[in-house]
Protein backbone atom coordinates (compact mmCIF):
# COMPACT_ATOMS: atom_id res chain seq x y z
CA UNK A 1 0.00 0.00 0.00
CA UNK A 2 1.36 3.65 -0.78
CA UNK A 3 2.25 5.71 2.42
CA UNK A 4 1.67 9.61 2.47
CA UNK A 5 5.41 10.12 1.96
CA UNK A 6 7.62 9.00 -0.79
CA UNK A 7 8.93 6.14 -1.27
CA UNK A 8 11.38 3.90 -3.43
CA UNK A 9 10.12 0.26 -3.78
CA UNK A 10 9.92 -2.27 -6.19
CA UNK A 11 6.81 -3.49 -7.97
CA UNK A 12 6.51 -6.76 -8.58
CA UNK A 13 5.76 -9.00 -11.82
CA UNK A 14 1.63 -8.76 -11.32
CA UNK A 15 -1.66 -9.57 -13.39
CA UNK A 16 -4.30 -7.33 -14.47
CA UNK A 17 -7.47 -6.98 -16.48
CA UNK A 18 -6.73 -3.88 -18.56
CA UNK A 19 -8.63 -1.60 -20.89
CA UNK A 20 -6.87 1.37 -22.60
CA UNK A 21 -8.34 4.64 -23.88
CA UNK A 22 -8.71 8.10 -24.62
CA UNK A 23 -10.12 11.26 -23.20
CA UNK A 24 -10.97 12.94 -19.90
CA UNK A 25 -11.64 10.47 -17.14
CA UNK A 26 -14.10 12.72 -16.11
CA UNK A 27 -16.39 13.48 -18.82
CA UNK A 28 -15.91 10.72 -21.71
CA UNK A 29 -18.06 8.15 -22.46
CA UNK A 30 -14.89 5.31 -23.22
CA UNK A 31 -13.62 5.77 -19.55
CA UNK A 32 -17.05 4.67 -18.06
CA UNK A 33 -17.46 1.84 -20.17
CA UNK A 34 -13.62 0.77 -18.98
CA UNK A 35 -14.95 0.74 -15.39
CA UNK A 36 -18.31 -0.74 -16.26
CA UNK A 37 -15.90 -3.49 -18.38
CA UNK A 38 -13.42 -3.58 -15.50
CA UNK A 39 -15.19 -3.90 -12.46
CA UNK A 40 -17.68 -6.93 -14.31
CA UNK A 41 -15.04 -8.92 -15.25
CA UNK A 42 -13.25 -8.21 -11.72
CA UNK A 43 -16.75 -9.66 -10.02
CA UNK A 44 -17.18 -12.18 -12.53
CA UNK A 45 -13.80 -14.01 -11.50
CA UNK A 46 -14.53 -13.20 -7.33
CA UNK A 47 -18.48 -14.36 -7.61
CA UNK A 48 -17.10 -17.78 -9.84
CA UNK A 49 -17.05 -19.46 -6.55
CA UNK A 50 -20.66 -19.35 -6.47
CA UNK A 51 -20.66 -21.51 -8.99
CA UNK A 52 -20.75 -25.34 -9.52
CA UNK A 53 -17.31 -25.33 -10.65
CA UNK A 54 -14.46 -24.56 -8.44
CA UNK A 55 -11.59 -22.43 -10.13
CA UNK A 56 -8.48 -24.12 -9.67
CA UNK A 57 -6.71 -22.79 -7.11
CA UNK A 58 -9.35 -20.14 -6.32
CA UNK A 59 -9.36 -18.55 -2.85
CA UNK A 60 -11.33 -15.70 -1.07
CA UNK A 61 -9.80 -12.07 -1.58
CA UNK A 62 -11.45 -8.20 -2.05
CA UNK A 63 -11.14 -7.19 -5.72
CA UNK A 64 -8.12 -4.83 -6.13
CA UNK A 65 -8.83 -0.95 -5.87
CA UNK A 66 -8.93 0.75 -9.67
CA UNK A 67 -5.53 1.88 -10.99
CA UNK A 68 -4.48 3.73 -13.91
CA UNK A 69 -1.78 4.84 -16.38
CA UNK A 70 -1.72 8.13 -17.96
CA UNK A 71 0.04 10.13 -20.61
CA UNK A 72 0.17 12.62 -23.16
CA UNK A 73 0.84 11.82 -27.13
CA UNK A 74 3.97 14.44 -28.47
CA UNK A 75 4.36 16.09 -24.93
CA UNK A 76 6.54 15.37 -21.88
CA UNK A 77 3.76 14.41 -19.39
CA UNK A 78 4.30 14.21 -15.81
CA UNK A 79 1.20 15.31 -14.24
CA UNK A 80 2.09 19.25 -13.68
CA UNK A 81 2.05 20.42 -17.00
CA UNK A 82 -1.51 19.28 -18.56
CA UNK A 83 -4.91 21.55 -18.09
CA UNK A 84 -6.82 19.34 -20.88
CA UNK A 85 -8.28 16.47 -19.66
CA UNK A 86 -9.40 15.30 -23.62
CA UNK A 87 -5.81 15.12 -24.66
CA UNK A 88 -4.99 12.26 -21.59
CA UNK A 89 -4.45 8.41 -23.47
CA UNK A 90 -5.19 5.90 -20.49
CA UNK A 91 -4.69 2.66 -19.13
CA UNK A 92 -7.26 1.78 -16.43
CA UNK A 93 -6.50 -2.08 -14.61
CA UNK A 94 -7.56 -3.88 -11.54
CA UNK A 95 -5.09 -6.35 -10.35
CA UNK A 96 -6.17 -9.87 -10.40
CA UNK A 97 -5.38 -13.17 -8.27
CA UNK A 98 -2.68 -15.34 -9.43
CA UNK A 99 -4.89 -18.19 -10.12
CA UNK A 100 -6.58 -15.79 -12.99
CA UNK A 101 -5.27 -17.43 -16.07
CA UNK A 102 -6.09 -16.29 -19.61
CA UNK A 103 -8.80 -19.05 -20.01
CA UNK A 104 -10.56 -17.47 -16.39
CA UNK A 105 -10.58 -14.57 -18.13
CA UNK A 106 -12.51 -15.85 -20.96
CA UNK A 107 -14.81 -17.72 -18.70
CA UNK A 108 -15.34 -14.28 -17.08
CA UNK A 109 -16.17 -12.60 -20.06
CA UNK A 110 -18.78 -14.88 -21.53
CA UNK A 111 -19.93 -15.41 -17.54
CA UNK A 112 -20.50 -11.12 -17.91
CA UNK A 113 -21.93 -11.28 -21.65
CA UNK A 114 -24.67 -13.56 -20.34
CA UNK A 115 -25.45 -10.65 -17.54
CA UNK A 116 -24.64 -7.91 -19.65
CA UNK A 117 -24.87 -9.54 -23.47
CA UNK A 118 -24.20 -5.41 -24.37
CA UNK A 119 -20.91 -4.65 -22.67
CA UNK A 120 -18.40 -4.39 -25.21
CA UNK A 121 -15.39 -6.67 -23.80
CA UNK A 122 -13.65 -6.10 -26.78
CA UNK A 123 -11.40 -3.53 -25.57
CA UNK A 124 -10.30 -5.68 -22.57
CA UNK A 125 -7.14 -7.99 -22.27
CA UNK A 126 -5.23 -9.83 -19.47
CA UNK A 127 -1.68 -8.60 -19.09
CA UNK A 128 1.15 -9.44 -16.88
CA UNK A 129 2.83 -6.22 -16.09
CA UNK A 130 6.09 -5.55 -14.33
CA UNK A 131 6.91 -1.64 -12.95
CA UNK A 132 10.23 -2.64 -11.06
CA UNK A 133 11.84 -0.20 -9.56
CA UNK A 134 9.98 3.16 -8.74
CA UNK A 135 9.38 6.23 -6.42
CA UNK A 136 5.62 6.05 -4.77
CA UNK A 137 3.09 8.09 -2.85
CA UNK A 138 -0.60 8.18 -1.87
CA UNK A 139 -1.90 11.16 -3.04
CA UNK A 140 -4.99 12.02 -0.97
CA UNK A 141 -7.86 14.51 -2.07
CA UNK A 142 -9.26 15.33 -6.11
CA UNK A 143 -7.52 14.20 -8.92
CA UNK A 144 -7.21 17.72 -9.51
CA UNK A 145 -5.29 18.76 -6.54
CA UNK A 146 -2.47 16.29 -7.27
CA UNK A 147 0.00 18.79 -8.46
CA UNK A 148 1.60 19.43 -4.81
CA UNK A 149 2.07 15.44 -4.17
CA UNK A 150 3.57 15.33 -7.58
CA UNK A 151 5.97 18.23 -6.79
CA UNK A 152 6.81 16.53 -3.47
CA UNK A 153 7.26 12.87 -5.42
CA UNK A 154 9.43 14.77 -7.69
CA UNK A 155 11.47 16.55 -5.17
CA UNK A 156 11.92 13.18 -3.66
CA UNK A 157 13.15 11.42 -6.52
CA UNK A 158 16.15 13.71 -6.99
CA UNK A 159 17.13 13.75 -2.97
CA UNK A 160 16.92 9.80 -2.84
CA UNK A 161 19.68 10.04 -6.34
CA UNK A 162 17.30 8.89 -9.14
CA UNK A 163 15.82 10.04 -11.84
CA UNK A 164 12.44 10.48 -13.23
CA UNK A 165 12.25 8.10 -16.14
CA UNK A 166 8.54 8.42 -16.92
CA UNK A 167 8.24 7.75 -21.23
CA UNK A 168 6.57 5.79 -23.33
CA UNK A 169 7.56 3.27 -22.10
CA UNK A 170 7.22 4.56 -17.80
CA UNK A 171 4.12 6.05 -17.59
CA UNK A 172 2.74 7.70 -14.14
CA UNK A 173 0.56 6.13 -12.55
Amino acid sequence: MPKIKPVIINVPEMTFIMVDGQGNPNTCQPYKNAMEVLYGLSYSIKMSKMNATQLEGYFEYVVSPFQGLWWVEDEKFDGLNINDKDKFYWTAMIRQPDFVTFEVFETAKRTLLKKNPDIDLSTARLEVFTEGKCAQVMHIGPYDNEVGTIKALEQFIVEAGYKNDISKTRKPS
